[in-house]
């Protein structure tokens, strides 16, 4: 499931995200990257030991973790490496799929926030490399785009201005992505039942199928 969520950052937490990182110091994104990855990435990566990093990673974690519709999708339990980086004058990261491992962790879910508004530059759309073909996605500003981590995607030159995201890695509960589209799935539905009717035997049904589920699959 590639997921866009609007509004997984508020336009204070991104503003403030944007100042720090304006102020930060960064470093060729390659060196963060492994051996393959590297021959294929161009960009500029906030330096982990940073003053700012610890502060906007928290950020970030909390951010996807309250909002309701990134953490249903997700469901994440614990959260790998978080980056912050920067594209301008051409830079790109060709065609690559995402370490299995990062920091010790599993890779299951990756995402982007993006922090620079659309039209602020040209190019830098995030593509991802589908069995249906390529789909881009340039997303307005705190939005964020989350996918499998499995998925081989890119990023396309940025020709003008600056392109600025926050990008992640979560390990979830739930290993396998087509168990958690079914889950997000029956969620969407169980939510909208109790919206429209109240709790309900079906709701209740839906919600016993939904816990059994999740106890069914999850990796605690």
């Amino acid at each position: 499931m590639i997921l866009p969520i609007a509004n997984v950052l508020t336009a204070d937490e991104v503003a403030s995200m944007v100042e720090r990182l304006d102020g930060g110091r960064f470093q060729p994104g390659a060196a963060t990257a492994g051996w393959h990855a590297r021959l294929v990435k161009d960009n500029e990566q906030l330096r982990s030991d940073d003053p700012a990093h610890a502060d906007l990673r928290a950020m970030v974690e909390a951010a996807v973790r309250r909002h309701p519709v990134a953490a249903m999708a997700t469901r994440p339990k614990r959260f790998g490496p978080i980056l912050f980086a920067r594209a301008a004058g051409g830079q790109h990261y060709g065609s690559h799929v995402d370490d299995a491992l990062m920091a010790g962790l599993r890779t299951d879910v990756s995402f982007t926030l993006f922090l620079a508004d659309p039209d602020s530059y040209q190019g830098g759309e995030l593509v991802m490399e589908t069995a249906a073909g390529d789909v881009a996605f340039k997303l307005p500003v705190g939005a964020g785009l989350f996918y499998p981590s499995t998925t081989l995607h890119r990023v396309a030159p940025v020709t003008s201005g600056r392109r600025l995201v926050a990008v992640g890695w979560i390990r979830s509960f739930v290993r396998d992505a087509a168990g958690r589209e079914l889950l997000f799935d029956l969620d969407t539905a169980r939510q909208g039942v109790f919206n429209r009717d109240g709790k309900t035997a079906e709701f209740d049904l839906l919600s016993k199928c939904l816990s059994n589920l999740i106890r069914k699959w999850a990796e605690d």
